[in-house]
């Protein structure tokens, strides 16, 4: 991915070409912040309610249940296969907003960035977001930047908050799985986590590994129109897919177990995590989620989920029990089993 944008596209930019790197007056709430305002933030993110350039937005929304979700992402690198810190942070807070069942509508932007970053990083990661948000039809429709002292803020850190709108008649939230739902995963693990090792450490693992950096609310959207009783939706980020159960199984006091033969894990990531002694569990994801849904309705979404581009790979990988709640337990494919517990620390930090 090319990290340097063409300036001849933005709307004026002799004010932001006379200061290639950021510096402190681009935070200080005067000329240069406007002028990063104007000529950046405004015509990428485009919207009547940020062209109002307010203290706050006003929006217009269906009556009904909103969904309101809020995330901050410092991630190092900033660029990394598949996608960028812009990309996460906006794709990040649709699918959090997606797996409450919500529409994702509109998102706010919060800059905190660092004295010396590259006005042509800034505007690379600024391009990305604003790609992101109309791909995923929602609205940046408010904002903030910040500038810090060079040497205290990374290059950029990012904060997002969305809301979105709840369709009548979804009820999903992490404490409704009950024993004898079924749980499905939309693909393959493990690739936004390994695609950050392999650039933070200049390592490589047979094959190239690309982040699965994706908004899923149009997945979401297929699977409740196969189904409107499906009961948890998670997106398995930081953690991975075990920390994502352990916390299924704590809110809703049930057991969960799953069957290591049908965990979708790519050979590169494999390979990677053996070669580490990692467990491919453990690793992040930025395009996948957990399903619970009753059994019932299970042949259903799955169906659902492999008809959209994002959820092509998805299977069902095992079941929620009523024996030890709390605990998430791996069967082996020697017909063993294991707790499957959540780290105490991080594998990988800053991966979002």
């Amino acid at each position: 991915m090319s990290r340097v944008s063409d300036f001849s596209n933005w709307t004026c930019p002799v004010p932001l070409r006379s200061y290639p790197t950021i510096v402190m007056g681009h935070g200080g709430g005067g000329k240069l912040s406007a002028e990063l305002v104007e000529h950046l933030f405004a015509p990428a993110f485009r919207s009547d309610a940020l062209d109002a350039l307010g203290d706050a937005a006003v929006l217009e929304v269906p009556a009904g249940r909103l969904a309101y979700s809020t995330d901050s992402f410092v991630v190092r690198p900033l660029f990394f296969p598949g996608g960028n810190i812009g990309a996460l942070a906006v794709n990040g807070t649709v699918n959090d907003l997606a797996m409450m069942g919500a529409t994702p509508r509109f998102l706010t932007v919060g800059m905190i960035l660092e004295e010396g970053l590259p006005v042509a990083q800034l505007g690379a990661i600024v391009e990305a977001m604003a790609a992101a948000a109309q791909a995923a039809d929602v609205q940046i429709v408010a904002g903030d930047t910040k500038v810090v002292d060079k040497g205290h803020g990374d290059g950029i850190y990012i904060n997002t908050s969305g809301i979105g709108v709840i369709p009548a008649g979804v009820q999903i939230a992490p404490d409704q799985a009950r024993p004898g739902d079924v749980v499905l995963i939309s693909g393959e693990i493990g690739l936004h986590g390994i695609a950050i090792l392999s650039v933070r450490e200049g390592l490589e693992f047979g094959a190239p590994v690309a982040s699965d950096c994706a908004a899923l609310h149009g997945l979401v959207a297929a699977m409740l129109s196969a189904h409107r009783a499906i009961h948890v939706l998670r997106d398995p980020t930081r953690g991975g897919l075990a920390a994502t159960l352990n916390e299924i199984a704590r809110m809703s006091r049930v057991g969960i177990e799953y069957e290591e033969s049908r965990l979708p894990v790519p050979v590169a990531v494999a390979a990677a995590c053996d070669m580490l002694g990692m467990d491919p569990v453990h690793i992040a994801n930025e395009g996948k989620l957990v399903a619970i849904v009753p059994a019932d309705a299970a042949d259903a979404v799955l169906e659902a989920m492999r008809r959209h581009p994002l959820g092509a790979q998805a299977t069902n990988i095992g079941r929620v029990v009523a024996q030890h709640p709390g605990v998430v337990v791996a069967r082996t494919a020697i017909g063993g089993s294991r707790v499957v517990d959540m780290q105490v620390g991080e594998q990988l930090p800053r991966i979002c």
